[in-house]
């Protein structure tokens, strides 16, 4: 059975609030894990661990935070920007996130703000109704 938006991010926001110990106006759709929320690596297990269990679904961290894998890649950083190689690599990873400001200026110190609450939700999304 196909879950609304609204479900799905209502969720996103128990997992996050639980896994961060925040509160729920913390979160938005466009708050960032790290920047806004205060999220550590460590958490990013956690998080992966709730959404798993809230959703019944397996969540390979690879595909819901891919940039441990471009960001080690000499092939996909150079001079502390992101290459255009490496923009393709998170274009294919990262479907259900909006990279066309990252893409306008791919430092590798922005790449965190990639991980935004909606970019969990569309991820969700397409998991559970897709």
């Amino acid at each position: 059975m196909a879950m609304s938006r609204e479900e799905i991010y209502e969720q996103v926001k128990e997992a996050l609030v639980d896994a961060l110990g925040l509160d729920d106006e913390d979160i938005t759709p466009e708050a960032t894990l790290m920047g806004d929320l205060g999220a550590e690596s460590i958490d990013f297990l956690d998080i992966v661990f709730r959404l798993e269990k809230a959703f019944n679904i397996k969540v390979p961290r690879e595909e819901l935070f891919p940039a441990e894998g471009v960001l080690n890649n000499p092939e996909y950083v150079s001079g502390g920007k992101v290459t255009e190689k490496g923009l393709a690599e998170l274009r294919a990873k990262m479907p259900h996130t909006d990279l066309s400001e990252f893409e306008a200026d791919p430092d590798v110190n922005k790449i965190a703000d990639l991980f935004t609450v909606q970019a969990i939700v569309n991820f969700i999304e397409s998991k559970v109704n897709g």
